[in-house]
């Protein structure tokens, strides 16, 4: 099936007479015939569902349907982006050890990486990620276990170039983590350029309708864990009796255990109402992401000719820095997502938004409908001049996502703002 017809048919597959839609399974707890056929869901030896903090049948549907889109294994639904992401790494990390990120990344995560994560003992190296390989390669550690970078980058609307991020990993034997919220399976799927796992704030464009706060994490299944990097894969899991993710789960190995010993043990699973309203999401994905690009490069090329805005940051334009590696990453659009600087600064930027009236200024992006906001007071108000600059914001950077209105609408509400803010 191509990606139209996966966003509506995977997944959820039902039987005769069976609802059309995929059914909410509202419930906690799951019942068997025997005691020993919960022991053999325990021993990880049967496949089942014994509690909702690990796996529900509409959360479920959900995982297979994503995992399809993105090429994977598996999947692993989460109760937010910033889970997913800390889940993603938990699986691999412990203390002591080390992993290096992209500089150019979600503000949020920036503060998981620099300031929680290390109270755990783990350690993180933010990299230029257009620096050459070998420049790259001088920041590995002998307890180096994971490189993290972002599609398109939020807000710098940067395109990281996937394949020398995947190349610079496997050369160090340690896996590549890629969030792909902002391009979706539909404009980019790391995992053919050689990420190793994925992960996604489905709050965003997934959702599409800021009705779900979500995340999710999916494994390619191509990674060689017995490499010797990581014997917590090799070696028995006593928590689960013994337990070998490589030999008994082969290649879903890592997200057998992100879901059996870090979700079981931190629980931030969502709720199946709240998978259900994910999946309704994920049906317009494909039709959704087509827009919001039409729409934004539309908004662009107006952001680009007007001599109220000195810089645009879109991929999608092709005076961008970035649009070559649009076309090779994202060939069928930049998402809709756009940044800009305001002439006048971070004071003339906060006018600007306020004199919006159709689109709103709201904490949230990659919605259907147009929101803007301003990172450097708002979202990434918690790093420093030097982490505000290494993730390329400005103080008059604005963030803006474009919805699917009338693009005039949008590009009418943009104008009368510039005029009220002078």
């Amino acid at each position: 099936m191509r990606m139209k017809t996966k966003v509506l048919h995977e997944g959820y597959k039902p039987g005769n007479g069976e609802p059309r839609v995929l059914p909410i399974y509202q419930s906690t707890t799951y019942t068997y015939d025997s005691t020993e056929a919960i022991g053999e869901l325990f021993d990880l030896t049967k496949a089942g569902h014994m509690y909702s903090r690990i796996s529900n049948p509409t959360v479920q549907a959900v995982e297979e349907k994503i995992a399809a889109l993105e090429g994977g294994v598996g999947a692993l639904c989460t109760s937010s982006g910033q889970a997913a992401t800390m889940i993603s790494l938990m699986t691999l990390l412990k203390a002591g050890d080390h992993f290096i990120s992209a500089s150019t990344i979600y503000g949020g995560t920036v503060n998981l990486f620099a300031v929680t994560l290390k109270r755990f003992g783990i350690d993180c190296t933010f990299v230029d990620p257009t620096k050459p390989l070998e420049t790259l390669s001088q920041y590995i550690k002998p307890n180096t276990k994971a490189v993290f970078g972002e599609t398109i980058a939020n807000p710098a609307m940067t395109i990281l170039d996937i394949e020398k991020f995947a190349t610079f990993a496997h050369q160090h034997h340690i896996p590549l983590i890629i969030d792909n919220t902002f391009a979706t399976p539909i404009l980019c799927r790391p995992i053919g350029f050689g990420a190793d796992i994925v992960i996604h704030s489905t709050t965003k464009y997934m959702d599409g309708h800021a009705v779900q706060v979500g995340g999710v994490i999916v494994d390619s299944g191509t990674f060689d864990w017995t490499n010797g990097n990581f014997p917590e894969f090799t070696e028995p899991d006593n928590s689960y009796h013994g337990v070998i993710y490589t030999k008994d789960f082969k290649e879903a190995a890592y997200i057998t255990k992100a879901r059996v010993q870090l979700m079981r043990d931190i629980g931030a699973y969502p709720a199946a109402h709240t998978a259900f309203l994910l999946n309704l999401g994920l049906e317009t994905l494909a039709v959704r992401m087509e827009k919001h690009c039409e729409n934004a490069l539309k908004v662009a090329e107006f952001l680009y000719a007007s001599t109220e805005v000195q810089t645009v940051f879109y991929p999608g334009l092709k005076t961008d820095p970035n649009h070559k590696w649009m076309k090779k990453y994202t060939p069928a659009g930049a998402s809709g997502v756009i940044s800009f600087d305001i002439s006048g600064g971070k004071d003339r930027a906060i006018k600007f938004m306020d004199g919006l009236e159709l689109a709103s200024n709201v904490v949230h992006v990659a919605d259907i409908r147009t929101c803007v906001l301003h990172p450097a007071s708002e979202t990434h108000r918690q790093l420093n001049d030097e982490q505000l600059k290494e993730a390329g914001i400005t103080p008059g950077l604005i963030r803006l996502s474009v919805g699917l209105e009338d693009v005039e609408d949008i590009i009418d509400d943009l104008k009368q703002a510039f005029e009220k803010s002078k």
